[in-house]
């Protein structure tokens, strides 16, 4: 850091949590003012976002006061981490309430607003508040005495005013090439998914139309060993969940184990080599993949079916790519809003009566799954390029932040 900087507590520097008495003495109780909940308040972004206004005499009671050019930041997790913070301005009658999770700065005349909003938005902050966070889970709280004694570093406020100019030029460079990175890689998602839904539209000479019990051996789901999740062991066979069924991916992130007592329970539903699995309740409902090898034996509890396709007629590539194309994916969507206002399910009925239409010839299908596979290759490619991107213009921020305040922004 440059000699002539000081180094100040941000309590120093800022009044925190200003009186809300000030705002009953500028207002009365029926006059407008400004109100923003917590999701209002973007990450990283330096303009709330203001959509409602309320009367005073509504807010003023239970919510968290701010006035122009002061400085929001979320206080609790997991908005803290992810650095929900901004400036008030444009407020209603220059007031404003929100969130009783926000921390608001005031500056005491010697930091500039927006000096201050760049350095909260730095990840090593927010990393040293996440590890001191106090309360229960879900619901942990930075520190009131970690926000008061931080250290800041505080070179002269026409300094500041540099230093803020600096950073909104380069940030506003970065911001483009993260938008065209961004647009890119939702353009090579969109390439691959709208090739796929070409090919179940088109529907070339010698398809032919028949219900999915037909063309299977199996159609049927588990369910969940006694005990629920505290029946789970460590290590077993996997007992695969709908969290684990996402459209052409299988994760094993929360991956449940179960005996094999347990998995004798469940004999009914041992996944096989090549079977795809379909979700069939709740928020994933109509989600489906290809079990890896690496996680069998396995079975799958209530929310997930087993489709297990006739070998000579119809390829479980095939299928999958079908079943997570959108005019089958629409399809299956629909028949899911029917099994409830409160909660979307597909019945084993609906699955074996759903009607496919599907190329007869099954070295047809096997040459299409090819040419899907080759361009699923191509798409993760470049999605590795364009998230790899985006990666390298967060460093490139964080970066340029530290510099900032160690007195190296030139």
């Amino acid at each position: 850091m440059r000699a002539d900087w000081q180094i100040k507590n941000l309590s120093e520097v800022c009044q925190i949590k200003p009186p809300k008495k000030e705002a009953k003495e500028l207002l009365s109780e029926t006059d407008l003012v400004s109100f923003v909940p917590m999701t209002y308040l973007g990450i990283r972004q330096k303009e709330l976002c203001l959509c409602e206004e309320k009367p005073l005499a509504k807010v003023v009671g239970s919510y968290t006061y701010f006035a122009e050019n002061d400085v929001l930041l979320a206080k609790i997790t997991p908005c803290f981490e992810n650095g929900k913070l901004g400036i008030a301005r444009g407020l209603r009658n220059g007031v404003g309430f929100g969130s009783s999770e926000y921390i608001v700065f005031r500056s005491k005349g010697n930091i500039d607003p927006e000096y201050l909003f760049y350095f909260l938005s730095q990840d090593s902050f927010r990393d040293e508040g996440a590890k001191v966070m106090t309360g229960a889970v879900g619901h942990k709280r930075v520190p009131k005495e970690f926000i008061e004694d931080q250290p800041i570093p505080l070179p002269s406020l026409a300094e500041q005013q540099r230093i803020v100019a600096t950073l909104d030029e380069a940030f506003t460079g970065i911001a483009t090439a993260t938008a065209n990175a961004e647009k890119n890689l939702q353009n090579a998602r969109e390439l691959f998914e709208s090739y796929l839904d070409s090919i179940f539209t088109k529907q070339d000479k010698g398809w032919i139309t028949n219900r999915l019990i037909d063309l299977t051996t199996k159609i049927g789901s588990g369910s969940t060993p006694r005990g629920g999740e505290k029946s789970y062991k460590s290590k077993g066979i996997s007992l695969i969940r709908s969290l684990n069924v996402h459209d052409r991916r299988f994760t094993d992130r929360k991956l449940a184990f179960i005996d094999d007592e347990q998995a004798a329970k469940l004999s009914n539903v041992i996944v096989e080599k090549g079977d795809v699995l379909f979700n069939i309740t709740g928020a994933s409902v109509a989600r489906c993949c290809i079990v890896p090898n690496e996680y069998l034996p396995a079975r799958v509890n209530q929310h997930v079916s087993i489709l297990r396709p006739r070998p000579e007629l119809l390829s479980t590539s095939f299928l999958c790519y079908l079943m997570t194309s959108k005019i089958y994916k629409d399809k299956l969507l629909g028949i899911g809003d029917e099994g409830g206002s409160t909660r979307q399910a597909i019945t084993k009925a609906q699955l074996q009566n759903l009607e496919i239409t599907i190329p007869g010839d099954l070295k047809q299908q096997n040459e299409i799954v090819h040419q899907l596979d080759v361009l699923s290759v191509e798409v993760l490619r470049l999605e590795l390029i364009y998230k790899q991107k985006l990666n390298e213009l967060t460093n490139l921020k964080q970066s340029i932040l530290k510099k900032a305040f160690a007195g190296e922004l030139h």
